[in-house]
């Protein structure tokens, strides 16, 4: 940084972090890493655990001094207890190496310590650069923590990563990403509301996040199509807990997520009409309207406004208002009852809403497709919560039912936003635009789709 803000660091380390796992990578996904981390002649092993198992340990890490390059696994690791000899068989995966710069910094009385690294995280034939600043508050207040964040964005942009050094590492040994889908939401039955949605929400930042770093590089349309999704899981998840999240902060976030969203629908809706085209004029000129339309997203993405979103939603998450507003049996309801309780809700609106879906309107029938995605989003947060072999068994048939509904609501949201978009960019007088929105029997799918609806509503609810 070139800015006086930190001033000159209190320490300057050289790391380098070898990483191991079994020849399958098992410990990595089951939720624990192991790497050993060398400072100078001095090494200290260490064990995380992250994945769902963590919750069985009173700790979630294990560090211990060892002398050489292999990790010693013995009976007081959490490995041998997990994977058994197994454990032992591990082999280096890739090394991380940086450079450390570490900064104390007083913030309103809290203590903050602030570290850079810079350096890269390599496999055998394959690297990645790495250049993050991370915040700990070592003692204070949070909000101080996001005080000193506005001030070194006021700097220098910067995003928020969701990604560990170890994570990145075994991405390095797969094939290169162009989507991320979501993540299974890994929620405890012990969680209370507000737990509960912490992890949901973030799993939605996440997943957009990650998209988002695909989309910049690559203008994709799949990665587009997953942020989207994201941004709307998020608003969706958001509404879920409505019941907790009665702030103003909460209403105006939903509200930029979904300005953000309505950008990445723009290039989405071109992204679906686009193969559609016969070679010609039209597809030329869908072909042009679509890259302006990318250019308009990564703007939007670029923007100082989606910069301070994600950093305002990230403070709200972990300091907002809601979490001292809501009332405390709200906050501190049993996550799995108020699951309960919020799927029985969105069953029954999507009940009403598709009940005659024939002598609807599109609006009326876009309406019950949004119900459909908001109960499939909120089936997909809480099935964790619900893993009896009879609750596993209704969840597969019931998001099998969901699954053909989204089908044939989304079938028929296309024909009705095909038109709205040609008309919208001005090529409905060009040759092959009808062909584009009259390509199937309407009648025929809101048949199929109130079938499918019927079947979701008939499905015995794996919640209860």
């Amino acid at each position: 940084m070139s800015s006086d803000l930190l001033g000159e660091p209190s320490a300057t380390i050289e790391q380098t972090s070898t990483y191991f796992d079994t020849r399958d990578n098992i410990l990595f996904s089951e939720g624990f890493t192991l790497r050993i981390r060398q400072v100078g002649d001095a090494r200290t092993q260490t064990v995380k655990a992250t994945g769902p198992s963590a919750s069985i340990f009173a700790r979630s890490e294990w560090e211990t001094a060892v002398t050489g390059d292999r990790p010693v696994i013995d009976q007081t690791s959490p490995l041998i207890n997990e994977f058994g000899d197994q454990a032992k068989d591990v082999r280096p995966k890739f090394e991380v190496v940086n450079e450390r710069r570490i900064w104390t910094v007083t913030e309103n009385g809290s203590n903050i310590e602030v570290a850079l690294d810079r350096g890269l995280v390599r496999s055998i034939d394959r690297e990645a650069p790495i250049l993050e600043l991370e915040l700990e508050l070592k003692d204070g207040k949070s909000k101080d923590l996001f005080s000193l964040a506005r001030k070194i964005e006021g700097i220098v942009p910067v995003r928020f990563g969701v990604l560990s050094k170890a994570e990145r590492g075994f991405r390095l040994l797969e094939a290169e990403r162009t989507v991320v889908k979501a993540d299974p939401v890994a929620l405890d039955r012990s969680d209370n509301t507000c737990q509960a949605f912490q992890t949901i929400a973030y799993s939605c930042f996440r997943q957009f996040r990650l998209n988002e770093t695909i989309l910049r590089s690559r203008r994709n349309e799949e990665s587009l199509h997953q942020a989207r999704v994201a941004l709307r899981r998020l608003r969706s998840a958001i509404t879920l807990f409505k019941p907790m999240l009665q702030d103003d902060e909460a209403r105006r976030l939903s509200a930029e997520f979904r300005r953000l969203a309505g950008i990445l629908g723009e290039a989405r809706n071109l992204d679906v009409l686009l193969p559609k085209a016969k070679a010609g004029e039209l597809r030329d000129s869908l072909t042009e309207k679509r890259a302006a339309a990318y250019d308009s997203v990564l703007q939007a993405l670029d923007s100082s406004r989606t910069r301070a979103l994600m950093l305002d939603f990230t403070e709200w998450l972990h300091c907002g208002d809601y979490l001292s507003v809501a009332a405390k049996d709200v906050r501190e309801c049993s996550a799995t009852e108020f699951a309960a309780e919020a799927l029985d809700k969105a069953r029954k609106k999507l009940k009403k809403h598709g009940q005659d879906l024939a002598g609807s309107d599109d609006e009326h029938r876009h309406e019950a497709r949004k119900d459909a995605k908001k109960l499939r989003y909120a089936a997909e947060f809480f099935r964790s919560l619900f893993s009896e072999n009879r609750d596993v068994r209704r969840y597969k048939r019931f998001v099998g039912a969901m699954e053909a509904l989204q089908d044939q609501l989304g079938t028929l949201n296309d024909l009705a936003t095909g038109l709205a978009v040609l008309e919208g960019h001005g090529l409905m007088s060009l040759p092959g635009a009808d062909d584009l929105i009259v390509d199937a029997d309407k009648a025929t799918l809101i048949s199929m789709a109130q079938d499918a609806l019927d079947d979701v509503i008939d499905a015995k609810r794996f919640w209860r």
